[in-house]
C-alpha cells in the first residue's frame, strides 16, 4: 500500500457515520478501478444459526440505513423473516477501505419498492416473475420456458411488481470504518449508537 491514502484521525471525523459513509461512496464511485463501488456482502443468518453471505447491490441510503431490494423467497429472505439481524461489508480495493456495519432489517417502503422495479430494465422485470430464486430447479430450460410464460402473460410494457419481490432496509446500530495504510497500522473508526440516537465514537486496534 502506498502512503497515499488519507489516515483517520477521531478528531477530524464528523458526528454522524452516515456522513463519512456518503464522502467515503462518493470517493470509491468517482475513483478509477473502483468498477462496483455499491457492491456489498450481505450477511446472514438461517434457523439454526449458521451464517450465509452473498454480494448484493446498494441501491439508495439515508441518513436512516442502506436500501437493497431482492426475491422474499430466497435464502436470504427466508433468513431476514426469521432473524432480521444482518451485517453488510464494502470493500474498495483502490482505496483500500472497508466499511463494515450490522444492524436490524425492516422491509421497505413498498411505494418506492414498486416504484423502483417499474424503472428497472424489462428482462429485469420478467426475470424477477420468472425465478424462484434460491429453488433447485430441473435444467436451464426450465427456466427458460418460465420466461417465456412471463412474456406471453405481460406481451408489452412494464410488467407489475412481484408480491415476492421488493426492498429491505438494513438500519445500523454499528458502524466501522477501516482505512489501509503502508506500515500495517490500519486505522479502525467504529461508531456505536447510542440509545439517544447519538453515535460514540472509538478506535480499534488493527
Amino acid at each position: 500500500m502506498g502512503s497515499t491514502y488519507q489516515p483517520l484521525i477521531e478528531a477530524e471525523a464528523p458526528d454522524s457515520p452516515f456522513r463519512l459513509y456518503e464522502s467515503w461512496y462518493q470517493e470509491a464511485t468517482n475513483v478509477e478501478g473502483e468498477l462496483l463501488a455499491n457492491a456489498m456482502t450481505l450477511a446472514t443468518v438461517d434457523e439454526m444459526g449458521k451464517p450465509s453471505a452473498r454480494l448484493v447491490m446498494l441501491k439508495g441510503f439515508t441518513v436512516e440505513g442502506f436500501v437493497f431490494y431482492t426475491n422474499f423467497h430466497s435464502r436470504k429472505g427466508h433468513d431476514l423473516a426469521r432473524n432480521a439481524q444482518a451485517a453488510l461489508v464494502f470493500w474498495w480495493p483502490t482505496l483500500a477501505r472497508q466499511v463494515r456495519m450490522q444492524g436490524e432489517v425492516h422491509n421497505y417502503d413498498p411505494v418506492k419498492s414498486t416504484d423502483f422495479f417499474q424503472n428497472r430494465p424489462r428482462p429485469y422485470q420478467v426475470g424477477a416473475w420468472a425465478s424462484p430464486q434460491s429453488q433447485i430447479v430441473p435444467d436451464v430450460e426450465y427456466l427458460e420456458d418460465r420466461v417465456r410464460d412471463v412474456e406471453t402473460k405481460y406481451p408489452e410494457g412494464n410488467l407489475p411488481r412481484p408480491p415476492h419481490w421488493g426492498g429491505y432496509q438494513l438500519i445500523p446500530d454499528r458502524m466501522e470504518f477501516w482505512q489501509g495504510k503502508d506500515n500495517h497500522l490500519h486505522d479502525r473508526l467504529e461508531y456505536i449508537r447510542l440509545e439517544t440516537g447519538d453515535w460514540e465514537l472509538q478506535r480499534l486496534a488493527p
